[in-house]
């Protein structure tokens, strides 16, 4: 496959199945504020790529910029171009069947929408979530509500309700610190700014909302029917993501790959934050795949791009993308046991000539450097193995000691100004880097590293390293946060159970603070039926779920109430304890215990120390 910008499969693709479009592609919240705007990538219909971008992203950026409700076969169809995902219509026998719903529920509602305005209003007889990431359940709320979940059937794999809301919970607050970088969301959209993250556009700012599922899949080979459309899943956990499943639709002869294959190399290790994610399973699925579906399949569509027809072509491309993460573990593995560290096997690391030159398996959202440092961790953690770095200093006082072996300030900027001029900007980052965190308030040497990283962002074929970058440089210059992507954890709390709650309480407590006190706490859930026992011990909170009433009351505590769920949940969030019952013991416990959990500011410094 020839690498050239006028390869026109790719765009022949993602045009195929055009219905219509939602003109203007602007949706916005209840409030009026746009929370989507497809609009803002109307600049990519320039033909010439301009100089502040990689021609290989702004191809891609391109692609999955154009939106609208298409036909994949008849029976199917998928709006893209409304969130970072896609969204699936599956045609039964009296309604249709939802695959993943979009980020936020305002842009599930619109495209909805969109889809009854072409073909009619069909009810939504099941819903299906591949697998536990926020941009692919968020909007179930704009598409039924709590009380219609109940009469249908909300499908996912085993395990998806504890990672969907561990995942965006427990580290959640640094996640979506990172995700803004990751995504480019305070960037402007335009040649200069941000233009992609190749997985999508970007991720819509709306309500994440969240319907719990009714049935798991728990096996490959389980078969379900809904509304006369057989649906059979390939559990796959360990990829893309730790509760993932694909799809096989056999009336259709057409497969759902889920997350597990896109139109680009995907990450071993997201920069937004997560679990280093198995690559050896991820092909190890891929090529079951293939054995199960590949000879029976016509069509195959993903949650993010465009599908793929024909099955001489689809053969090609699974194949393809299986040997793409086969290559990356098995040459890693081989490497490390030959001695190297994750630095040096990924500064040399070059992937076969098929796959270098398969748009597919580019780099625009994951990259082979950082996936390959990625497999490195997963196997011998992030120490290298070198006692120099067994206890480094942090990054002030690191960078304070270099800065002075330099030869101060002035001397690190020349330096840097002549890496620069040799077209060494990696090496002129590393330098400004420590600059800026010896004298953050060294305005020349920030002007410099925003500049180099611009440079640098510029030169990105991929569109989080790109994002980074141009994100990096807008802070440098003063450009403050305004909103974390995926922050509201609203929704996601009445998800938890009472053991993931108090887990999450647990990591915001402030031990020092708490270290000097100790009590214990029963907790009743009235409309759970379940109690909790809580201890402070030794700036330790512990949690015991899953209580009887008996037990409850059997077992002495320094205070004891009955509470409801959404009472408890509001009290953690205000402070104000509402209605309780059955009192007894101090309730100054409660208070005190509230008193030593931190609330985490969401926009800490990453540029700056």
């Amino acid at each position: 496959m020839d690498l050239s910008p006028d390869h026109t499969q790719s765009f022949q693709d993602a045009d195929r199945g055009l219905i219509d479009r939602l003109d203007p592609c602007i949706i916005t919240d209840n409030q009026d504020h746009a929370i989507w705007d497809n609009e803002a990538y109307n600049f990519l219909a320039e033909t010439s790529v301009p100089n502040t971008a990689n021609p290989s992203l702004w191809r891609q950026a391109q692609l999955v910029a154009k939106q609208g409700l298409y036909k994949v076969v008849d029976g199917i169809y998928q709006i893209r171009g409304f969130d970072l995902s896609n969204i699936t219509f599956i045609e039964g026998e009296k309604g249709i069947i939802i695959i993943d719903s979009l980020t936020s529920a305002e842009c599930a509602k619109a495209a909805l929408g969109l889809y009854r305005k072409n073909r009619g209003n069909r009810p939504v007889v099941g819903m299906i979530y591949t697998h536990s990431h926020a941009d692919h359940f968020g909007g179930a709320g704009g598409i039924i509500s709590k009380a219609e979940s109940t009469k249908i059937p909300i499908i996912a794999p085993q395990g998806f309700l504890e990672h969907a809301v561990s995942e965006n919970i427990f580290a959640g607050n640094a996640m979506a610190r990172r995700a803004g970088y990751m995504y480019g969301y305070e960037l402007a959209k335009n040649p200069r700014g941000q233009i992609s993250c190749g997985l999508g556009s970007t991720l819509s700012s709306g309500t994440v909302t969240i319907i719990p599922p009714t049935l798991d899949i728990t096996h490959t080979g389980q078969v379900e029917v809904i509304d006369g459309v057989e649906l059979f899943f390939q559990i796959t956990p360990g990829t893309e993501a730790p509760a993932e499943m694909n799809i096989y639709l056999p009336q259709f002869r057409t497969l759902c790959m889920a997350e597990n294959a896109t139109q680009g190399l995907h990450n071993i290790a997201t920069p937004r934050g997560a679990a280093v994610r198995d690559a050896l399973a991820w092909s190890s699925y891929m090529d079951e795949s293939i054995i199960l579906f590949a000879e029976k399949t016509d069509t195959i569509f993903a949650l993010h791009h465009w599908p793929i027809w024909g099955n001489d072509r689809i053969l090609e491309y699974l194949a393809e993308q299986r040997d793409l993460y086969a290559y990356l573990h098995d040459q890693t593995v081989r490497l490390i046991n030959q001695g190297l560290t994750g630095i040096e096997i990924a500064e040399d690391f070059s992937l076969p000539p098929k796959l270098q030159s398969a748009w597919h398996a580019q780099g625009f959202y994951g990259t082979v450097v950082h996936n390959v440092k990625a497999i490195y961790q997963r196997y011998m953690t992030w120490f290298d193995g070198n006692p120099s770095h067994l206890w480094e200093h942090p990054p002030v006082p690191s960078a304070k000691r270099y800065v002075a072996c330099m030869g101060g300030v002035e001397e690190v900027l020349r330096k840097s100004e002549s890496y620069i001029k040799e077209g060494d900007l990696r090496f002129a980052a590393t330098l400004l880097n420590h600059l800026v965190f010896a004298d953050p308030e060294n305005k020349d040497g920030k002007e410099l590293l925003a500049s180099t990283y611009e440079k640098l962002g510029y030169g990105a074929q991929n569109g989080p390293w790109r994002n980074f970058y141009l994100t990096g440089a807008s802070e440098l210059r003063g450009q403050k946060t305004s909103k974390n992507l995926l922050s509201d954890q609203s929704e996601m709390m009445k998800a938890l159970s009472l053991h993931q709650l108090f887990a999450s309480i647990a990591v915001r407590l402030n031990g020092p603070q708490a270290q000097a006190h100790a009590f214990t706490i029963n907790l009743y859930l009235t409309d759970l039926d379940e109690g909790c026992r809580l201890i402070l011990s030794n700036g330790t909170l512990i949690h015991r779920t899953g209580l009887k009433q008996t037990e409850m009351q059997n077992s002495a505590a320094d205070y004891s109430c009955s509470i409801t769920h959404s009472h408890l949940l509001s009290f953690l969030a205000t402070g104000k304890l509402g209605e309780i019952e059955a009192e007894t013991g101090d309730r100054s416990c409660l208070q005190k215990l509230l008193s030593f959990i931190v609330n985490f500011e969401g926009d800490f410094n990453i540029v700056l120390p």
